[in-house]
């Protein structure tokens, strides 16, 4: 699934200017604040608009709803993470997974309530939330496998395999940035090694993915 074909939060005005733009993504930077500790159910219109300091038409205005300005807000912080993530497409397959990792492990770490809400949705349950974390856990295998395997099309164990440690690295992820014991950079040797786990686990099931060889981490 492609995160950009979700069908979340489309503003259908003022996207053609500087100062709309910028008042845009102010609001959102805003958003990822006031949704981090609270339940979409639990923010009203008007509770939004009086912690933003705005007027509640503004909100309308970029936005058209609530729902869709918690929806721009999660595919804000997506697409920021993707983008991030998806880095280092100059580099050798495995330094490329050493890559994806660390840059992951760093957008956490540095924008924890949006990461957050991208995980687990916020507080609370919301399918099409959800449905855009799927979205980005599709991302991460296909990233990962280009990396791994160099090719998009990897078997059904495969993919399996690499699903099942993206969910794992997700749990670890939170309980790492509520709980920060290790560095980030123990943390990413870590995942490559749980990762490397999985990669033979897979190669033993289907010799036409064969694990890449380990290679040294960046300086």
């Amino acid at each position: 699934m492609n995160i950009s074909q979700q069908g979340a939060a489309r503003p259908h005005r003022a996207r053609g200017t500087g100062r709309s733009a910028t008042r845009r993504a102010e609001l959102i930077a805003i958003g990822r604040k006031l949704f981090a500790d609270t339940s979409y159910d639990a923010l009203s219109m008007d509770d939004i608009a009086r912690q933003a300091q705005v007027a509640k038409g503004l909100i309308y205005y970029y936005f058209q709803s609530k729902r869709g300005y918690y929806l721009a807000i999660i595919q804000d912080a997506v697409a920021a993470l993707v983008t991030l993530a998806a880095s280092g497409v100059d580099l050798p397959p495995a330094q490329r997974v050493h890559r994806t990792i660390d840059s992951y492990l760093r957008y956490a770490e540095h924008n924890q309530a949006a990461y957050r809400a991208i995980v687990s949705g916020g507080v609370g349950f919301d399918t099409e939330v959800h449905a855009i974390r799927d979205g980005v856990r599709e991302t991460i295998v296909t990233t990962v496998a280009e990396g791994a395997y160099g090719r998009r099309d990897i078997a059904p164990v495969a993919r399996m395999g690499l699903l099942g440690w993206v969910c794992a690295v997700e749990g670890a992820t939170l309980d790492w940035i509520d709980r920060p014991g290790l560095t980030r950079e123990t943390m990413s040797d870590l995942m490559v090694r749980m990762l490397g786990g999985t990669l033979r686990a897979v190669e033993e099931l289907d010799p036409v993915h064969p694990a890449p060889q380990p290679a040294r981490r960046e300086a």
